[in-house]
């Protein structure tokens, strides 16, 4: 069976974020992505692994977590854009249109950048996750303009659904000077 699946945990506490990374990875046979502090004093726990294990270690997480949860999620079947986008090195190449998602949890972002790859024909550019953003995340992406805003439609609806979405942006035919604030 294929590892496609990702769960993630946000947590207000930097020492309950290394406490439930633990718990996770001893729950179930699962690969860690990433866990790192992130702005405003949290920490992020990322895994990926068979649907079922990710489960597994999603619950074992908010137990250990209790009250220092903020937000989780598990994606079965995670678009494969999704890793390049979060490795933090945009290929942003040309733009034809730019959507922007931007939301108050990293949780929720990765969810919504799914959603926007799964929803239209665009390229995932970014996800950047709460570093220098004040806790706040979002996610870039590019294609034709009416693919671009189904799929930021399509992202905003996911993150709304928790009440964290900041803003939703599609910019038609934006300027070549504005690649370079990407990068």
């Amino acid at each position: 069976m294929a590892k496609n699946s990702i769960g993630l945990i946000e947590l207000s506490s930097i020492a309950a974020g290394f406490q439930v990374c633990d718990a996770m990875l001893k729950a179930a046979d699962v690969e860690l992505v990433l866990a790192r502090t992130i702005c405003s004093g949290k920490y992020m726990v990322l895994v990926r692994g068979e649907t079922g294990a990710i489960q597994s270690a999603v619950e074992a997480g908010c137990r250990e977590g209790d009250f220092s949860v903020i937000d989780t999620f598990q994606i079965p079947s995670v678009h494969e854009s999704i890793f390049p986008a979060l490795s933090g090195f945009p290929k942003a190449g040309k733009l034809e249109s730019l959507g922007i998602l931007e939301s108050f949890s990293v949780a929720s972002l990765i969810e919504g950048a799914d959603a926007m790859a799964k929803a239209a024909n665009v390229r995932l550019i970014e996800v950047r996750l709460a570093m220098a953003l004040g806790g706040k995340a979002f996610a870039l992406v590019t294609g034709s303009v009416s693919s671009v805003r189904a799929a930021v439609e399509a992202g905003a609806q996911a993150i709304a659904r928790k009440g964290l979405l900041v803003n939703r942006v599609v910019i038609p035919q934006p300027r070549p000077e504005l690649l370079a604030e990407l990068i």
